[in-house]
């Protein structure tokens, strides 16, 4: 077989099962592909030996008499928020450099379980905050995407941006990613690639890098909806070392891929039709529900209103917490620690390692979050930005509560922007990115981003379908039927 790294994890899997590749021969195509494609960034700690060792051993475990998991010997990227026993774990930041855990985190230890192959580490926002990429301590991770007729490097979104650039530029089968307020589902729309934010509490955050506790939730970025079932099964389990993980059973989500739309109920939220959106993400839209219609589905209107209050309750809870989960890297116990001059003491050693360790956005963040914190303020910002998140949820139980299966909106208000473009003064243009994603953060519910057209320039669009808490099968389900009425198979060309 050739182009073995252009696979999916399903066609890989069924490839291996039926002798005609192997573990080793996949993991070495897509180590050749990283080392092609050094001008995207997406690989920041790569770990070649370690992915031809776990190769070794899961093409060994496929040829055993016992049933191997269907993520065995797949070769996948692990996004670097991720802790990862020995490799370099630094979040995009240069306050974690050189830190090498002495412990794997829990979802990458379920996938290691199964015999998924770690090629290596994946560039992103650092500590997770951003939505282009471009505040990490590596550089920029760069979209293999271009517009027509263009070179100009564009965003490959974030946070989880290098894991949505290696999936697309096929450098991997697939990647894992975290989401706090959309960072799986926008940069898999810049990417044409799919991603899927469980429901929180699916997968377990222990020994992933903090960013908003009540928010961040891991999930996978793959090239199909089949993909992203088989691969949220392997992440998912329950996790007594982490108090918020759910104690539920994890279901057979490929099993629940009938793509079946009789009968079901989409909403469509009016809210969600903003002001001054382009017409192309309008029409998108239109053609989305309109498949779905046709494959069977029943569209409804429905109102979510307090989705006005998402943003701006989101940036108070999120750097609230960030705050919060932050102090503790200060230089003492690990990660870097300033060079002092004589006579400094420890309070001029947290102000320096901090000040030298947080690029600017973390730096933005952390003290917006230590004022809302404050005496004073605590009331004012932090309580009522809660008292609507809560409110936020309640749309989302009352919807569910009249019938709705699922929630049919866009992933993000325009297409992949280039790098730069909204590194200006003003960074509440960026925040806007999270408009279409954020209220499902902080509502706890899964929701998936599934490529479903491309724009006048040639980039790619998508999606977003919001479903029920604890129902990624039904989800996965409805986006499958989605996936499969869009039709979806553009690739980038191969500029680098």
């Amino acid at each position: 077989m050739t182009d073995l790294n252009k696979l999916g994890l399903a066609e890989a899997r069924d490839a291996l099962r039926k002798g005609d590749t192997t573990s080793v021969e996949l993991t070495t195509a897509c180590l050749k592909a990283i080392e092609g494609a050094g001008a995207l960034n997406a690989f920041v700690h790569q770990t070649p030996e370690l992915a031809l060792e776990r190769a070794a051993a899961a093409d060994a475990r496929l040829k055993g008499s016992e049933e191997a998991p269907a993520m065995c010997g797949l070769p996948i990227g692990i996004k670097d928020l991720f802790c990862t026993k020995g490799v370099a774990s630094q979040a995009a930041s240069r306050i974690l450099d050189g830190f090498k855990p002495e412990y794997e985190s829990t979802v990458t230890q379920n996938l290691a379980d199964a015999g998924a192959v770690m090629l290596g580490k994946l560039n992103m926002d650092e500590f997770a905050m951003g939505s282009s990429n471009e505040t990490s301590a590596y550089g920029n991770a760069i979209n293999p995407w271009r517009r027509k007729g263009e070179e100009t490097p564009l965003t490959p979104g974030g946070s989880s941006g290098g894991s949505a650039a290696a999936v697309a530029a096929d450098l991997c089968l697939a990647a894992t990613g975290t989401d706090t307020g959309g960072s799986i589902r926008q940069p898999a729309a810049f990417t044409g690639t799919v991603g899927i934010k469980p429901t929180y509490g699916r997968c377990s955050r222990w020994g992933v890098v903090a960013f908003a506790s009540s928010l961040d939730q891991a999930g996978p970025m793959t090239k199909s909806v089949r993909d992203a079932a088989i691969m949220l099964e392997a992440m998912a389990s329950y996790d007594s070392k982490d108090s918020t993980s759910a104690n539920l059973a994890v279901p057979n989500f490929e099993a629940a891929l009938t793509g079946d739309m009789r009968g079901k109920k989409i909403g469509i939220p009016r809210e969600y039709r903003m002001d001054g959106m382009p017409a192309e993400i309008a029409k998108l839209w239109e053609d989305g529900t309109a498949m779905l219609k046709d494959a069977g589905a029943e569209i409804v209107d429905i109102s979510l209103p307090h989705t006005k209050y998402a943003l701006p309750a989101y940036y108070v809870i999120a750097p609230a917490e960030a705050s919060s989960n932050l102090a503790r890297y200060d230089g003492v116990r690990y990660g870097q620690r300033a060079t002092l001059d004589a006579g400094d003491g420890i309070t001029e050693m947290y102000e320096k390692t901090r000040a030298e360790g947080f690029g600017p956005e973390v730096q933005r963040r952390v003290m917006v979050g230590t004022y809302v914190l404050s005496a004073g303020f605590y009331d004012a910002y932090y309580n009522r930005a809660r008292r609507v998140r809560t409110l936020i949820k309640k749309d989302f139980d009352d919807v569910f509560a009249a019938g709705v299966d699922c929630i049919l909106t866009p992933a993000t208000p325009s297409a992949a922007f280039g790098l730069g473009e909204m590194t200006d003064a003003d960074p509440i243009k960026m925040y806007l990115n999270d408009v279409f994603t954020v209220t499902v953060n902080l509502a706890g519910l899964p929701g998936i981003t599934v490529p479903t057209g491309v724009d006048a320039q040639g980039l790619p669009l998508g999606l977003q379908l919001i479903g029920r808490p604890w129902e990624e099968g039904e989800l996965l389900s409805s986006a499958y039927a989605l996936e499969r009425s869009a039709g979806f198979v553009a690739k980038p060309d191969k500029w680098w």
